[in-house]
């Protein structure tokens, strides 16, 4: 497990240990990263940040585009062997994304109570002078890279 925020580390673990999670990311709603779990390869990483933060943009737009007062929550496929769980969540530093890579020893059931406490611990351990950042600032991509070099080891620049 790799974070960019110390305080994120006990629930991320709570979250990993209480689901059973195979892969597990945190980023901001522009698929700005700020933890991981199980993922081996920075690449991956950054589609899979890039992938999530766009479907539930898209999901979101759709819910407006057809009358929805609310957003659609949670994005969840269950496969033959695992299973994905894709969500917002409010944070004091803004709204964030969570992606949870399961497998058969859980359930969509499961890992939606052990996400949702997640969120909640994320709430609680966030510093209480934290404000929301500014999406996408100027540095935003020297800032994706400098995240994912600390992520995975190597020096940022």
């Amino acid at each position: 497990m790799r974070v960019l925020e110390p305080w994120l580390a006990e629930p991320l673990t709570g979250l990993l240990r209480e689901s059973s999670a195979r892969l597990a990311l945190v980023m901001t709603a522009s698929g700005q990263v700020v933890a991981q779990h199980g993922f081996t390869r920075s690449l991956d990483v950054m589609a899979v940040a890039a992938l999530g933060a766009g479907i539930l943009a898209t999901t979101a737009e759709l819910a407006r585009v057809v009358g929805s007062p609310t957003d659609f929550g949670a994005v969840v496929h269950h496969g033959e062997s695992q299973g994905i769980w894709l969500a917002p969540f409010d944070t004091p530093r803004g709204r964030w994304i969570g992606l949870v890579v399961f497998g058969r020893e859980s359930s969509v059931g499961l890992v939606r109570m052990f996400f949702d406490r997640f969120a909640a611990d994320v709430r609680v351990a966030a510093p209480s002078d934290t404000q929301p950042r500014e999406l996408l600032a100027e540095g935003f991509e020297r800032e994706l890279d400098d995240s994912l070099r600390a992520l995975f080891g190597g020096a940022p620049r």
